[in-house]
């Protein structure tokens, strides 16, 4: 399979929420912006974004894979319930936009590097 049909289906357990299937697409010692988590940590971070989000879905605006890395841009446009990365959002709409390379490994997501573009909730919020 290649990168990005794999990377397809990643995102698609995470928007459908198929959590118990997340092992398929991430490696047992999954390392998240330098800390290891494992499946079951980043399970766990995942079902904190989406308590805190709980429309939240990830939409790829631009996808480049070149070697064992896949390069993203992710989009979001949701309604976080209350924070946002520190930001009192509180139900409102905001739309922003995170930048993410994935290192695979034996065709599992091994390594995920992401900024987020916190600015944006910020500039929206205080509007």
């Amino acid at each position: 399979m290649d990168l990005t049909t794999a990377y397809a289906a990643y995102l698609d357990c995470l928007n459908s929420r198929r959590w118990d299937e997340l092992g398929h697409h991430v490696a047992d010692d999954v390392r998240h912006n330098g800390q290891t988590l494992g499946v079951a940590g980043y399970r766990r971070m995942l079902e904190r974004d989406v308590a805190a989000v709980p429309d939240l879905r990830f939409v790829a605006e631009e996808v480049v894979a070149a070697g064992d890395v896949v390069a993203v841009r992710l989009a979001f446009d949701c309604h976080p319930v209350g924070e946002l990365f520190g930001v009192a959002v509180d139900g409102r709409r905001v739309v922003f936009g995170e930048h993410v390379f994935y290192r695979y490994a034996g065709g599992r997501v091994a390594d995920v590097r992401s900024l987020v573009d916190v600015e944006a909730v910020r500039r929206q919020v205080a509007t």
